[in-house]
């Protein structure tokens, strides 16, 4: 391991690292503007300069490695200065030269207060500038409705082009002409595509690249800052919620290395403007034929007059993609109470079934397993649309192979942003793969690591069931199952943030039950006379014929226009909740900001409805709730851990007999920005869809 003396003292370091890294090791901040550990290293704004004894002039520390020096003659090791006179004027002379035609509109800039350049020449720039000549102007960009452009604030550090094509994917941003005349631009002159291309306005170090949305709107020393989880998809991606009063103002990422790295979706970011409009804020009670508002105890009077003396047989409980596990115990527990075998967390209808096994419905490689993986096998998914982030991981691993890693698809084609190979449609190429007569299967076997992703394209068909079985038997064909290298291939990708704390909780029918499908082929026929929708709006609510729906979510869905009773619940801002991601870890989110009018916790409201209804639950607290949950589910206790699942499960899932159908996988999301009730009540997402709904679904940036 190299050594270096940095500043006087001698320090040991990683082969491999940049100065700039180990300087960060050693407790030393060195200043930078176009350096960043997750992208390329461009070298291009010499903020980062340090001297190193022996050497004519001060080097750019994000471009040298502690490898590339060598000792001194006397066999010391290299000496590095970070606070000498020299390197002092070398960074007094960059932030001089950057503010040459940088405007002077800091009262007006959205970066005002977390702006690198405000800060970095309070602590390393000068208090006066030497030039007098008028400052530079550049043309602002349409960049699409996310990304609000003042390109005279650039100064070319370039994070935003390297970001869009190593990490993106898409090569939709660049730098056209040369000194003073060049500038950050799209290629076609088009709004940006890509559903991760919000992080630019976090990369940018400047204010050239601001939220569009969140536009002269708050500052950041007035808002309340509260770490979360988001529940847009299924990853559990770290983030933070920024609050003014009652209101989210904006959602940014948390960094996080085993899930989400520091980057979210454009959904996962923006989706904020829903959390305020389309409220369900008080109670209201189907009467003449119309929904009225009532108070609490009248909707809770309208349930228990219903449920008075109904069969449990004939009550049905659905839960939603957005349910925290805290509700979906408490509604599991009331369904038991009243006598009803008939609940169900799947309102897809994906054939998952905990009584299987967890590992058989787990991301079981984990999404830091991703970087480990050296072949992919994709099945009825399109991660770029169900899990964008970790399509971006996907393509990190292949980006780092130089594309040497082998991926194949079975299913929908589909721009992913890194190559594949297409293998084919359905059922009948994933069987070619188990019984070894696909061309692709040596490449799967030859690898190491092999990783399987099977996505709810292929599960939410009617015999899923039989695909799941027939994806075990594959995982196993090529080598994805190594227990002796601790390698469990066989992954199951979600797109449901509640789907995993469902199926451990068992929110699945139980001896003799009907599932989601089930339920509503009953209630067309009158066999069902209630159902209970736990923020269930992705069903078909015109299969509910004449049964008496009560509906508990946020927002004015189309579960709340079916319904005979609304209460109204809290979003995932709103509340302190238990969600499992696809891989099993347990995460918590915070509360943000409190729920609008007579709006509740969900618990609370499963909680004393069943006291109405005479069968109370054994909790009062919401500690109590969970000390019950733990107890009848220990790992959901063990918050940001991974407790690995039997992979033995996976083998028995195997020697199932297995005939699926025939037919193409079909897209588990038709429409990125539209898939659950804050997002189609959101402005914004309605623009972005609107926006890739007048493009070609396949455009990348580089197409004509």
């Amino acid at each position: 391991m190299p050594k270096l003396i940095i500043d006087g003292k001698e320090h040991e370091f990683p082969s491999g690292i940049t100065l700039i890294q180990a300087c960060a090791l050693a407790g030393i901040e060195i200043p930078r503007f176009c350096f960043h550990e997750r992208l390329s290293i461009a070298g291009n704004c010499r903020m980062c300069l340090v001297e190193v004894a022996g050497m004519p002039k001060p080097v750019a520390s994000c471009a040298m490695s502690v490898n590339d020096l060598r000792p001194s003659l006397d066999g010391t090791p290299p000496t590095i200065f970070t606070g000498s006179e020299t390197v002092k004027k070398a960074r007094e002379g960059v932030l001089e030269f950057l503010l040459i035609n940088h405007p002077l509109d800091c009262p007006i800039c959205d970066q005002g207060g977390e702006c690198d350049l405000q800060d970095q020449t309070m602590a390393y720039g000068f208090d006066a500038g030497r030039f007098q000549d008028n400052k530079r102007a550049v043309d602002d960009k349409y960049l699409g409705p996310l990304i609000d452009t003042y390109m005279t604030r650039c100064i070319h550090c370039t994070r935003c082009v390297r970001f869009m094509t190593e990490v993106a994917g898409v090569e939709e941003l660049g730098a056209i002409g040369r000194g003073e005349d060049m500038e950050i631009t799209t290629y076609l002159e088009r709004g940006l595509l890509s559903n991760l291309s919000g992080n630019v306005v976090d990369l940018c170090p400047v204010g050239a690249l601001t939220s569009k949305p969140y536009a002269f709107l708050a500052r950041p020393w007035e808002l309340t800052k509260t770490p979360s989880i988001d529940a847009m998809d299924a990853l559990g991606s770290a983030i933070r919620v920024d609050a003014r009063g009652r209101e989210v103002m904006r959602i940014l990422p948390r960094v996080n290395d085993a899930i989400n790295e520091e980057w979210i979706s454009d959904k996962t970011r923006h989706v904020w403007d829903g959390l305020r409009t389309q409220r369900l804020d008080r109670p209201y009670v189907r009467r003449n034929g119309r929904l009225v508002s009532a108070s609490w105890d009248e909707a809770f009077a309208a349930i228990a007059e219903r449920l008075k003396g109904l069969d449990g047989s004939r009550f049905g409980a659905i839960a939603g993609d957005l349910a925290a596990a805290e509700e979906m115990f408490a509604l599991k527990f009331l369904t038991e109470t009243l006598g009803s075998p008939n609940i169900d967390c799947r309102q897809d209808g994906a054939k998952l079934d905990p009584a299987q096994g967890r590992a058989t419905y787990l991301f079981n490689s984990t999404i830091a397993g991703i970087d480990q993986a050296d072949a992919f096998l994709l099945v009825g998914t399109d991660p770029r649309l169900e899990a964008p982030v970790l399509n971006a991981r996907i393509l990190k691993r292949s980006r780092h192979a130089h594309g040497n890693i082998p991926i194949g698809v079975i299913g929908a084609e589909a721009d992913l942003t890194y190559g594949y190979d297409y293998l084919g449609a359905g059922p009948e190429t994933l069987a070619e793969i188990v019984n070894g007569s696909h061309s692709f299967l040596p490449k799967l076997e030859a690898a190491e690591r092999p990783m399987l992703i099977l996505g709810q394209g292929a599960l939410t068909r009617t015999d899923g069931a039989a695909i799941l079985a027939l994806a075990a038997k594959a995982a196993i064909a090529i080598g994805a199952m190594k227990p002796a290298l601790s390698w469990n291939g066989f992954n199951v990708l979600h797109s449901a943030a509640a789907r995993a704390a469902g199926l451990d909780l068992g929110l699945v029918p139980a001896k003799g039950g009907l599932d989601v499908e089930a339920m509503l082929d009953a209630a067309s026929s009158g066999t069902l006379a209630v159902v209970y929708l736990l923020g269930a709006d992705e069903i078909d609510t015109d299969r509910l014929g004449s049964a008496f729906v009560i509906y508990q979510g946020s927002h004015g869905d189309s579960g709340a226009h079916r319904a005979d009773v609304i209460l109204p619940g809290a979003a995932y801002t709103e509340k302190t909740g238990t969600y499992v991601n696809t891989e099993g870890r347990p995460q918590m989110t915070a509360r943000a900001t409190f729920p609008p009018g007579e709006a509740r916790e969900d618990w609370k409201i499963v909680r004393a409805l069943s006291e109405v209804l005479g069968t109370t639950l054994p909790f009062d607290t919401m500690q109590e709730l969970r000390a019950k949950m733990f107890a009848d589910h220990p790992h959901l206790a063990l918050l940001d851990a991974i407790v690995p699942a039997d992979a033995a499960t996976i083998e028995h899932l195997a020697s199932r007999p297995s005939k699926p159908g025939k037919g193409r996988f079909e897209p588990a999301i038709a429409d990125f920005y539209l898939t659950n009730p804050i997002a189609r009540a959101s402005a914004i997402m309605a623009n972005l869809s609107a926006l890739h709904a007048s493009h070609n679904d396949r455009a990348t940036g580089t197409d004509g």
